[in-house]
């Protein structure tokens, strides 16, 4: 049997030499996990490091391309920059060669006015001396005139002032015909151009109308009718419309005589609707008269709300529409008072426009430029004062009251619109069937623009043509010069002004002309 001491030592032992080769056995297996732990450490640094590199290159490469990249910016900016100093320089180069070129053009110029005062003052001289010398010469011969006349100082003075008339009177003469020759060559083209502008801008059929009214009949028994038993049915109408019924051997037709159109206008359509009623007797005249009274008064104003729609000048007092509508029965030498004066206004407005005025007001002024028409057989004065009262009692533009007072040249203009108003209405007048006159008007009128061309000291013959809205004067060459012929051209035009009342112009021709003939045998 062991002792137990022994067997407590082998124990020990068994356990000693166990602890160690389990120690040795955990270091082993300490030490290869530890290998592996190194290895995939290594592994993990490896890759770390690859990846690294990688990254690096990467960040190399993109720090590199935007270094280029901004080199390439920096070069096209230095370049702008290069080409806009380049710019600059030229710039400045070429503002030197501009000055240095006005600098020595100033010098030239400032070396030609030198030149220029320098030849001034020897003019300047000269012209002295000759001055000098001139009123020596004259005062030679005031000497010598006077010792061989035996002049006193007064004769001889006014004999010079007869010769310096003279040659004043050749002078204006010749500046007259200078100045109108001029003016024409200027003023006709812009005229001529602002008209013409103004008529193609508005163009209107016109026709004469005849202030004679007739009515027509079915047949010469309904004369009998109208007049009625005993003249009952005539005395009617005349008492009731103010017109005078003219009944005739005219066959199938009535004539109204009266000084008020409206009136005559009453008179037709009350006789037109009792031929077509058939019922004439006194009460049935006094019914029809009343009811066309109102119808025409209604037309009256209807014409002139039309004609203010039509012109396009804006509000108008109600009183002032209905006047306009009233010239719709007025005639000034056949033509209608209403269309010349929406004509006018058109004809004005274009022209103002043309002249850069105000368009608007010269429609209107155009338009009211005859409205005391409307009224001039019942109000005393002339349709121009009339007109001028009527504008300011309805407190029209003072721009429209200048061109109702001035249209006729009976005071001057005092605005532009007052002038242009005054051209559209001798436009409108002077338009061919505008307007038509009187035979017994036509030759007075011929007849007295003849007398007085004729009249003229130097007129040899005179003849009025283009029914008399020309002139033709042939003056005597020995006795007028040339200059001479437009101082009588402006007489002639004097006196037909002041001496002669005309729808339109007239023009003035004055000829002067020299002939020579021979008989060779």
């Amino acid at each position: 049997m062991l002792d137990p001491v022994v067997i407590i030592i082998s124990s020990l032992l068994g356990l000693i030499i166990g602890v160690v080769i389990g120690f040795i056995i955990r270091i082993m297996v300490v030490e290869k996990g530890f290998q592996a732990t190194k290895e995939k450490t290594q592994k993990l640094i490896d890759d770390a490091t690859t990846q690294a590199e990688k990254l690096k290159k990467e960040k190399l490469l993109e720090a590199r391309q935007e270094i280029y990249t901004l080199n390439l910016e920096n070069d096209k900016i230095l370049k702008e920059k290069k080409a806009n100093v380049q710019d600059l320089e030229n710039k400045l180069n070429q503002r030197e060669d501009l000055l240095e070129r006005r600098s020595s053009n100033l010098d030239k110029r400032e070396l030609n006015i030198d030149r220029k005062e320098e030849n001034l003052d020897e003019k300047k001289m000269a012209l002295e001396e000759k001055n000098s010398k001139l009123e020596s010469i004259i005062q030679q011969q005031n000497t010598k005139l006077f010792e061989i006349a035996n002049f006193t100082e007064q004769q001889a003075r006014d004999v010079i002032m007869e010769r310096v008339e003279a040659d004043m009177v050749d002078g204006i003469n010749r500046f007259i015909r200078d100045a109108e020759e001029n003016a024409k060559a200027d003023a006709t083209k812009i005229a001529k151009d602002i008209i013409s502008q103004a008529i193609q801008k508005y163009a209107q059929d016109v026709t004469a109308e005849s202030t004679v009214s007739v009515v027509n009949l079915p047949n010469d028994e309904m004369k009998g009718r109208i007049i009625g038993r005993e003249g009952r049915n005539i005395r009617t109408i005349e008492a009731m419309t103010g017109v005078d019924l003219i009944i005739d051997d005219t066959p199938e037709a009535v004539v109204l005589s009266g000084f008020d159109p409206i009136r005559r206008e009453i008179a037709k359509k009350t006789i037109e609707t009792l031929i077509t009623d058939g019922r004439i007797h006194p009460a049935r005249i006094e019914e029809i008269v009343e009811k066309t009274r109102v119808e025409v008064d209604q037309f009256i104003r209807d014409m002139g709300d039309k004609a203010v729609f039509e012109t396009g000048v804006g509000r108008m007092h109600p009183d002032l529409v209905k006047l306009l509508g009233r010239l719709h029965y007025r005639t000034s030498y056949g033509q209608n008072a209403l269309k010349h004066s929406i004509e006018t206004a058109f004809l004005a407005g274009k022209l103002a426009v043309e002249l850069g005025e105000n368009e608007i007001i010269a429609k209107r002024a155009g338009l009211l430029h005859d409205i005391g028409k409307a009224v001039d057989h019942e109000v005393e004065g002339s349709h121009v004062d009339i007109g001028i009262m009527l504008a300011n009692k309805y407190r029209e533009h003072p721009t429209v009251i200048d061109a109702i007072a001035s249209h006729h040249g009976d005071t001057e203009a005092k605005t532009v619109i007052g002038v242009l108003v005054a051209a559209a209405d001798a436009l409108s007048a002077a338009r061919p069937g505008a307007r038509s006159e009187s035979l017994e008007n036509y030759v007075k009128r011929l007849t007295q623009l003849e007398e007085i061309s004729n009249s003229i000291v130097g007129v040899d013959q005179a003849f009025a043509i283009q029914a008399g809205r020309e002139v033709r004067v042939i003056v005597k060459p020995n006795e007028v010069d040339d200059a001479r012929t437009y101082v009588i051209a402006q007489e002639i035009r004097q006196q037909i002004e002041e001496k002669l009342s005309y729808p339109g112009t007239i023009k003035i021709t004055v000829i002067r002309e020299t002939r020579a003939q021979d008989i060779a045998k």
